[in-house]
């Protein structure tokens, strides 16, 4: 099985994926956790590349959504598809949706381009279930006490726009993509994920 995550910076991903990392190895199932991009020797030299605030190396939006789609295609072939051969579950912080999403709807890319990419980036390899914690750009930019990354420096314009494609995205998803309501408290969050995930869980072998 396979789940990832997404969302705008700041609606409390990393936790939920603990949490809900944790409440399937309390189940009994083995657990492989990445970050996209990431987890992988390539994937993580991109990653610093993409985030870090470099006044010498412009990335054109183009070159941008390649790299992303460079790191992914690493990510599957080194630790998504050998996990699932092995019959481990997989839980992704981000997946191809973020280059939709980022690039696409938020950066004006041609969406059909950024597909054509991302299919040939997955190679078939999709997710059973995305999760989308969905907050107010407002409430969002509150929680993120830190120092922001080149990705989440780009407005508040920008994030809106991110948050608006993340729901369009899911609103076309026949059901695959759920948004989930951060608002609530950690617990309740988590709760919400864990209901979605237990059906999809329960018809699968342990």
């Amino acid at each position: 099985m396979f789940f990832s995550f997404d969302g705008i910076d700041g609606v409390g991903k990393s936790t939920q994926i603990d949490l809900f990392c944790r409440w399937l190895e309390r189940r009994g199932m083995k657990v492989t956790q990445c970050r996209d991009p990431g987890s992988t020797p390539l994937g993580e030299r991109i990653r610093s590349l993409l985030l870090a605030h470099d006044p010498t190396t412009s990335i054109h939006r183009r070159s941008e959504m390649l790299l992303y789609m460079a790191a992914r295609a690493q990510l599957v072939e080194e630790v998504i598809r050998p996990a699932l051969v092995r019959g481990e579950v997989v839980v992704s912080d981000r997946y191809v949706l973020a280059n939709l999403v980022y690039q696409g709807h938020a950066g004006q890319l041609p969406l059909d381009a950024v597909r054509t990419v991302g299919e040939v980036t997955i190679d078939g390899v999709r997710p059973d279930a995305v999760f989308v914690l969905d907050l107010p750009v407002e409430v969002a930019d509150q929680r993120m006490a830190r120092e922001r990354d080149r990705m989440e420096e780009q407005g508040t314009d920008f994030r809106h726009r991110l948050r608006e494609g993340f729901l369009a995205e899911a609103a076309a998803s026949g059901g695959r993509i759920h948004v989930i309501d951060a608002r609530g408290t950690v617990e309740e969050v988590h709760t919400a994920i864990c209901a979605i995930a237990e059906p999809i869980i329960s018809v699968q072998p342990v």
